[in-house]
């Protein structure tokens, strides 16, 4: 175990020394725009790190950028993914089997309404709009059976194996000595631990916690978690996590480049943009205190001591007979450039966070055809770190929520692998994208109506099929919508009522003989 202690402290040091390639581009990414959170570097509590702020666009930017993906990607007290058939299930049993996964799928969002989860997502999300973020999904207790935990980036160090995935996360944390045995029932710990914990239990000490994937078998998850003590390179506890969503660590990135570990997200495509903006800002605050206060020169007379001078309202400064006395001078030039730069560079941060398309909130509220307009506009433009989140956070997350549900006994459910089940998102942005292939049936369908007429058109659209597919698009839960058992026996009790001889009076208009 020692071996295995010190393996994994060789690998974490390795690890920690590639991420400090990308720790002074997120440090100045945590100066400009996220001051509230803890950086790389040693800090004291209460800190203040709003020192190189003159410009608050940047700051209430990220905090507008967390807010408006949460409600785009995992919006409050919404259901914002399906379970559904995977191909690998049987067309005739796939209506039966979704139907079952739709009470499933309800239970679970219940549960995660009730949890922590929108709090820290967000959180987690203002360290995605640096590039790289991660959540811990634990299992809870009786009432609350899922515990989300927003792990910051500075605690966590990121390794990528053979198929450039992350593979290894380490997460170093400082706990009390009495609190080991409590987060991690059966750790063992040393001699030399368990004295310090009778003589200080309140005494820290830093341990290193390590998930890293185990490539033992193909097409199958499984992973190690250890508890390593820092100070003394000794395993404190180890275990084996086994099957989709056995991971507690989600982490996932905004964008990254080709060979990198750590994302890169819109906070870096706008720090030179913000960084300009707070030079602008800090430059004309100077020349506003020069043209306050001023520069002055004087004959240097021995009369005047400019140690002792005030420049206050109704101050006297003596001056010898015939000196200059206390001369101003003027400034070399004005130094007005606000209006050529401020509105250019707080119109490309905004831009960048994807804020821009707000609106002015003194006008009239958008419509909601504007406001779907909109929001298609920004899945578009976010499309690929959409398709990133899609694989790396939510889907991770719900195989997460699954695993735990089951393994405390509250729900049976299939693996969720896309085969046998698998996650629809249905979130805003997702819906936003599915209007598009909606406006595309429904031109298609105003277009041969109009063009052929109703008789070509019954020939060649099958009504049932593309209400079926409207129904998917439009996310209509499943249990709304019959399934082709339940459409069947009512086409033929709208045959056998067609063919009797009430059927045929009320065809005919007319009623039958009493």
């Amino acid at each position: 175990m020692k071996d295995t202690a010190k393996y994994y402290l060789e690998k974490y040091r390795k690890a920690k020394a590639e991420r400090q390639q990308f720790e002074e581009l997120y440090e100045e990414c945590y100066d400009y725009a996220l001051p509230q959170r803890a950086g790389f570097h040693f800090e004291t509590k209460g800190q203040r790190r709003d020192d190189k702020i003159f410009d608050e666009t940047a700051v209430v930017g990220v905090q507008e950028f967390a807010s408006r993906l949460q409600s785009g990607l995992v919006p409050n007290f919404a259901r914002w993914a399906d379970f559904i058939a995977g191909s690998e299930m049987a067309e005739e049993d796939a209506d039966e089997v979704n139907n079952e996964l739709d009470k499933v799928t309800e239970y679970i969002f219940e549960i995660l309404q009730n949890s922590n989860f929108s709090q820290e997502v967000h959180e987690s999300f203002l360290d995605l709009a640096v590039g790289t973020a991660c959540l811990i999904v634990e299992e809870g207790d009786a009432i609350n059976p899922i515990r989300f935990n927003a792990i910051p980036l500075p605690q966590l160090v990121l390794e990528s194996g053979p198929d450039d995935r992350i593979d290894h996360v380490y997460r170093e944390r400082e706990i009390r000595c009495s609190d080991i045995q409590i987060v991690y029932p059966r750790a063992v710990l040393p001699p030399e631990m368990e004295s310090m914990m009778k003589n200080n239990p309140d005494v820290k000490t830093k341990i290193i916690e390590v998930v890293c994937r185990i490539y033992e078998k193909p097409n199958e998850e499984k992973y190690g978690f250890f508890v390593i003590d820092i100070d003394r390179q000794k395993m404190l506890f180890m275990e084996n996590y086994e099957g989709v969503g056995s991971n507690p660590f989600v982490c996932f990135r905004w964008s990254k480049a080709s060979g990198e570990t750590y994302g890169r997200g819109p906070l870096v495509n706008a720090l030179s943009a913000i960084k300009t903006t707070n030079l602008t800002i800090e430059l004309i605050l100077e020349n506003a205190q020069m043209a306050v206060s001023g520069i002055y020169q004087m004959d240097d007379d021995g009369i005047i001591n400019v140690d002792t001078i005030n420049l206050m309202p109704g101050t006297v400064i003596p001056k010898a007979p015939g000196s200059g006395g206390l001369q101003p001078i003027r400034a070399a030039g004005d130094f007005n450039v606000a209006n050529l730069i401020l509105n250019d560079m707080r119109n490309n941060i905004k831009r960048a966070l994807y804020n821009d398309m707000l609106g002015d909130p003194n006008r009239t509220p958008a419509s909601a055809t504007e406001v779907a307009e909109r929001m298609a506009d920004l899945s578009r433009r976010i499309g690929a770190a959409f398709g990133r989140l899609q694989a790396e956070m939510v889907q991770p997350i719900l195989q997460r929520v699954v695993y735990i549900l089951r393994k405390q006994g509250r729900i049976e459910l299939p693996t969720v692998n896309g085969r046998e089940i698998k996650i629809k998102s249905i979130s805003p942005l997702a819906q936003a994208q599915a209007n598009q292939d909606i406006m595309a049936v429904s031109r298609f369908l105003e277009m041969v109506n109009g063009m052929f007429g109703p008789q070509l058109m019954n020939l060649l659209v099958s009504s049932e099929e593309t209400a079926l597919y409207l129904a998917k698009k439009f996310g209509v839960p499943d249990h709304l919508v019959r399934d082709m058992a339940e459409r069947q026996a009512v086409i033929e009790m709208a045959q056998m009522l067609q063919q009797s001889p009430e059927g045929q009076a009320i065809a005919d208009g007319t009623t039958p003989l009493s």
